[in-house]
């Protein structure tokens, strides 16, 4: 029963990892899966198919490098290699881990072209998320804008993103703020 309840958790996990991966390509982002994630099965492939095989020199050489690799999806500017967006996605997990990973990222060198971070997770964890958010550990992320993304959100919104957006205002348009 527990191996088959975690086995479920890792594909919904890795479901919604292949969701943001398909949505930022059809936006015209560059992907990175998480160094970890990349090799998980999704749809007959692997999940970093069709994705970046390294961070480009100026993420992958930073400060932080080893922590940011390992968050569950990069959107990245093809022009510029630049981190556009960061997405952590906590299914049943703690935040911490993600939250560190996002932090890493956002107090490095290429914070600046940040234009999103989000805890991607259940409905129903919004009040857990806000409530980790709160403790004084994590007061800085207030000024960080990290947004929670909703699956139920992300599910009904995915086409639409899909086929009508552009850049990060979709995304944004269906986050939701955390403080």
């Amino acid at each position: 029963m527990i191996k088959r309840q975690a086995r479920e958790e890792d594909e919904t996990h890795t479901a919604v990892q292949g969701c943001l991966r398909d949505l930022g390509k059809s936006l015209g982002y560059d992907v990175w899966i998480a160094a970890n994630d990349r090799n998980r099965p999704l749809d007959g492939g692997k999940l970093g198919d069709g994705c970046l095989g390294e961070l480009p020199a100026a993420v992958g050489q930073a400060p932080g490098a080893d922590a940011v690799r390992l968050i569950d999806v990069l959107w990245l500017a093809k022009e510029t290699g630049r981190i556009v967006a960061a997405f952590e996605v906590e299914h049943t997990t703690s935040i911490y881990s993600g939250i560190v990973r996002m932090l890493d990222l956002a107090l490095g060198p290429e914070a600046h072209a940040l234009e999103g971070m989000f805890l991607v997770a259940p409905d129903g964890r919004e009040g857990e998320v806000k409530a980790q958010l709160a403790r004084p550990a994590f007061s800085r992320i207030a000024d960080l804008k990290v947004h929670y993304l909703p699956y139920g959100e992300l599910k009904a919104n995915r086409e639409a993103i899909a086929r009508f957006g552009e850049g990060m205002k979709p995304i944004q348009a269906i986050a939701r703020n955390l403080v």
